[in-house]
């Protein structure tokens, strides 16, 4: 049995102690990992995130190892497999969001060097270190995030609103919301 202290939100369950322990909260700077935590975070708005650990690697095989190069030019027939699929979140608006948003990050690409310069340059290019207690503290979004969100809409993402944008930066680190007494917290 484990004795270090985790945040209350991911105990009780091996996958999400393991994406806490492991994953969530570490910098990224990576565009691939980038855009697979995007559109995870995506594919999660209006459940639980569980869910979408459970089908995470589901989701690796429909979408060509969230190769975005690959699913900005999905033609109908891809759609229509994805909607088959039972190992992912057969959404449609959400599958088509996706192609849309791998456009869009392309684009980004294009105009910034890569995506995590852009996506960085919200915080400076380091993480911001909060100090929350407990659960209860940590917002569901933030003026950070409803600027960022904003400036994603505007750039023609989908499914970005500033909540799935705040939990995007909480997994890719460049935010630590880990309880400060978990013991993550100064490790990330």
């Amino acid at each position: 049995m484990s004795t270090k202290h985790r945040c209350d939100w991911s105990v009780g369950d091996a996958l999400y102690e393991a994406y806490h322990d492991e994953e969530w909260g570490v910098p990224v700077y990576d565009d691939a990992t980038l855009f697979e935590f995007l559109i995870l975070e995506t594919f999660q708005a209006g459940l639980s995130w569980i869910t979408i650990l459970r089908k995470r690697e589901n989701f690796r095989k429909a979408f060509d190892n969230f190769d975005y190069k690959k699913i900005a030019n999905y033609k109908q027939d891809k759609i229509d497999t994805l909607l088959q699929d039972a190992g992912i979140i057969r959404n449609k608006l959400k599958v088509n969001a996706t192609i849309t948003n791998a456009q869009a990050f392309m684009k980004i690409q294009e105009e910034f060097g890569s995506f995590s310069k852009y996506i960085w340059g919200f915080v400076d290019g380091k993480p911001i270190n909060n100090g929350f207690k407990n659960l209860s503290e940590v917002p569901a979004n933030t003026p950070l995030s409803d600027k960022l969100s904003k400036d994603l809409k505007k750039r023609g993402f989908k499914f970005v609103g500033s909540t799935v944008v705040y939990a995007h930066m909480q997994a890719t680190g460049m935010v630590n919301d880990h309880e400060i007494e978990c013991f993550r917290y100064k490790e990330v």
